[in-house]
């Protein structure tokens, strides 16, 4: 090893032992503050401490809003109310190693123009921690702006139900922050309940969401996990538009009114064991996605179980559960699409198969979208002919002449009964 590299790696051990001793003392010296409530006190006392003290909020009123520069903890004690005075951010951070903690936040600013919120993380703020929070009547509760590794949790968010949905912010918004931890959260009122754009790495699970836009939106984020949140009475579940590499697992939505889980311009996305109920418009909306792997899905009462576009390639769909929609599939195209992996293809609920050598497949292939499903879609006036005699050869003749279907969904290995863990985590109410 030469001089010069030699006398490299012992200046840079010797700066890591500096700041780890420096990180010791910081600790070592940091102290508990109580901070009374009233006009200002807050702020003087964030002036005051050190890195790494605690300031221990008493209850009632601390008047914001105010802006944390050095490495503190901020806890009320559930106890203690930080209110803004309506113009801007109520807590803005601009250091890392923050904590938030047990706090009443509320009194922003209503502009969505300057992004006013509740807490607002700067890119500086990396590792922050913001949990146990009550944030209510702001904007945006919480705005994740470029802050890395950033833990939000356990808080409960009441956005502005008293605005136009489109004057509402995000329950919590996160923009270019790799590493984001969202967990356990219960957000409402607002217009979106998280709302992600250009980013990467974030996690977001365990979620409940109700009385929003979406539950759960992307944007043009990728290699990110939505895992075990429940959405329960909004416009749509979870909408993934615009990004790539997405594991969305074992989530719920429950009672909302237009799609359960909507695809736009989505690829590469795992659809696994999430359960769409309550009679959504759609359960599934697939627009121009491709090479998604859809599986162990519970699909029910819904107009439509699943609606696909022509414009979506190399998606695997199997191992799902279609029951009691209206119309199981929505495709008009003139490709076949097979719907089984395997040997195993789906279970639908109208599929009156039989299944004589007993291995849980159905013996003959289900067609969810007919010739005659087609023309009423093209032209809903025809279903006043469903009952007709010509409705009824036509069906005949799909049947006993299968070239004269024009492309479609087809599923040659139905599946004759609700896969058991499926069966287990409706059954079970999860």
């Amino acid at each position: 090893m030469s001089g010069h590299r030699r006398r490299r790696n012992i200046i840079a051990v010797a700066a890591g032992l500096f700041l780890a001793a420096t990180g010791i003392l910081n600790a070592a010296n940091a102290a508990r503050i109580d901070v009374m409530s009233g006009p200002g006190l807050l702020a003087a006392a964030i002036v005051a401490a050190q890195q790494g003290d605690i300031l221990m909020l008493a209850p009632g009123v601390h008047t914001g809003p105010v802006t944390i520069s050095k490495s503190l903890v901020l806890d009320g004690g559930n106890s203690a109310r930080i209110e803004g005075d309506g113009d801007g951010n109520v807590i803005t951070v601009e250091a890392a190693n923050v904590e938030l903690r047990n706090l009443e936040i509320t009194g922003s600013g209503l502009l969505l123009e300057t992004q006013d919120s509740g807490i607002f993380l700067t890119p500086e703020a990396t590792n922050a921690i913001v949990s146990g929070n009550h944030i209510y009547e702001n904007l945006i509760g919480i705005y994740v702006s470029g802050a890395n590794d950033a833990l939000v949790s356990a808080n409960r968010i009441i956005g502005r139900s008293d605005m136009r949905l489109n004057e509402r912010g995000n329950g919590i918004q996160i923009w270019n922050a790799p590493g984001a931890i969202i967990e356990d959260n219960e957000i409402s009122a607002g217009r979106d309940g998280i709302f992600v754009t250009t980013s990467k790495d974030n996690i977001f699970r365990n979620n409940v969401m109700h009385d929003v836009r979406f539950a759960v939106h992307y944007m043009y984020t990728n290699d990110s996990q939505v895992t075990g949140n429940i959405s329960r009475g909004n416009d749509i579940g979870y909408a993934i538009m615009y990004s790539t590499r997405i594991k969305m697992r074992d989530n719920i939505s429950e009672n909302d009114s237009d799609r359960g889980i909507l695809f736009n311009f989505a690829n590469e996305v795992d659809v696994v064991g999430n359960i769409v109920t309550g009679g959504p418009e759609k359960c599934l909306f697939i627009y121009n996605s491709n090479k998604n792997r859809i599986t162990e899905n519970y699909l029910s009462g819904c107009d439509t179980g699943i609606q696909f576009t022509a414009g979506s390639e190399r998606n695997d769909i199997h191992g799902n559960a279609f029951v009691a929609n209206r119309n199981q599939v929505k495709y008009v195209g003139t490709r076949w699409l097979e719907w089984s992996s395997e040997g195993v293809g789906n279970y639908w609920s109208d599929n009156s198969a039989f299944d004589i050598d007993r291995d849980g497949i159905g013996d003959g292939a289900y067609r969810p979208n007919d010739l005659t499903d087609q023309i009423i879609w093209r032209y809903p006036a025809a279903k006043l002919l469903l009952n007709s005699p010509a409705i009824q050869v036509l069906k005949w003749a799909q049947g006993a002449f299968p070239a004269l279907h024009p492309g479609g969904v087809i599923d040659s290995h139905p599946l004759m009964a609700i896969p058991e863990n499926l069966a287990a985590r409706v059954g079970a109410g999860s």
